[in-house]
């Protein structure tokens, strides 16, 4: 996709990786690591793996509620490290929330 920013103070930067918290809304089975969907950021349509599942949080709450699960499914809320087949640009939800946001298809 495309993307904007400050090429000076603060310019843009392809990320190998990064951390997210996710919720499954609606998803058949179960999802664990290694599952590589498509990720919807911005104009971006990239695949990303789930590298590793770290914990499963209260969606209400953000508090853990189980460390290092073997699967997350429809319904839970997790922190994933993500890993994009290519390099993404991606923006931190506390410093710019519009473009902090993606979905998983």
């Amino acid at each position: 996709g495309y993307v904007a920013g400050d090429s000076k103070s603060n310019p843009p930067k392809g990320a190998a990786d990064f951390t997210a918290q996710v919720i499954v809304l609606n998803h058949p089975g179960q999802i664990s690591n290694g599952y590589t969907p498509v990720l919807d950021c911005h104009t971006a349509h990239i695949a990303c793996k789930f590298a590793e599942i770290k914990e499963k949080v209260d969606r209400r709450t953000g508090m853990t509620t189980e460390q290092e699960p073997k699967f997350i499914k429809s319904g839970d809320a997790a922190i994933v490290n993500l890993v994009p087949s290519k390099p993404m640009c991606v923006e931190s939800f506390q410093e710019f929330p519009p473009l902090g946001r993606f979905a998983v298809r």
